[in-house]
């Protein structure tokens, strides 16, 4: 069960959504975001101007973003997490990093680390054509083509998987704006700590360079 309305999220149709379960769990839901919340959305998203994944410590954004963080981090999603996944979540502490742009070497393949326990990701691209950039989720961790699913980036879909040794995924190369934001669920405190400590220290080498060069 879940509790309490949501503002921008779609719980019913996420709830709706059946899980699959091989050769990993995971659910994608197309309009997660519904039309109206995106548009809300639209002018408050951070503006990031370089390639990687920023800890929202580190951007800077408007009320309705910080409104959206607010329920992406609450109880609502949590518990429909919980459900959906057969996970016991309380207790669990969340982590979300945000990407504006994609570089040449985005998307290799990999699977999580097993310090993360739900990946969450929520795209936020007006509209999508290039064939690069689409998230393939797949059955080895040796090919893109080994594909169980292509999920093109565009706004308001969801996609969601249980970190397991097998989660693999991937892309293909994409070079330019690609806006995403990455919600986990995570082992302890000492996983969020590290991860942001390594963030921040990211952004602030890329702030930088952006400013020597």
């Amino acid at each position: 069960m879940t509790s309490g309305a949501s503002r921008f999220f779609d719980l019913a149709g996420f709830a709706a959504t059946p899980l699959t379960r091989d050769p990993f769990p995971y659910l994608i839901v197309p309009g997660f975001l519904p039309r109206p919340a995106l548009d809300v959305l639209a002018g408050d998203f951070p503006r990031i101007e370089k390639a990687g994944s920023f800890p929202v410590s580190e951007l800077r954004f408007g009320p309705q973003f910080q409104a959206f963080l607010g329920e992406l981090e609450g109880r609502a999603l949590r518990e429909a997490m919980a459900a959906k996944f057969e996970m016991d979540l309380s207790g669990r502490p969340t982590m979300v990093t945000v990407r504006g742009r994609a570089q040449a070497k985005d998307g290799r393949i990999h699977a999580d680390s097993k310090t993360k326990l739900i990946t969450v990701l929520i795209y936020m691209n007006e509209r999508w054509e290039a064939p690069g950039g689409r998230l393939r989720l797949l059955r080895s961790p040796d090919s893109l083509e080994d594909c169980i699913v292509e999920v093109p980036p565009v706004e308001g879909t969801l996609i969601a998987f249980k970190v397991t040794p097998n989660s693999w995924h991937g892309h293909e190369k994409i070079e330019g704006e690609r806006r995403v934001v990455q919600l986990n669920w995570v082992r302890d405190a000492d996983v969020v700590r590290h991860e942001q400590n390594r963030h921040r220290f990211s952004a602030k080498i890329k702030r930088f360079f952006a400013s020597a060069s």
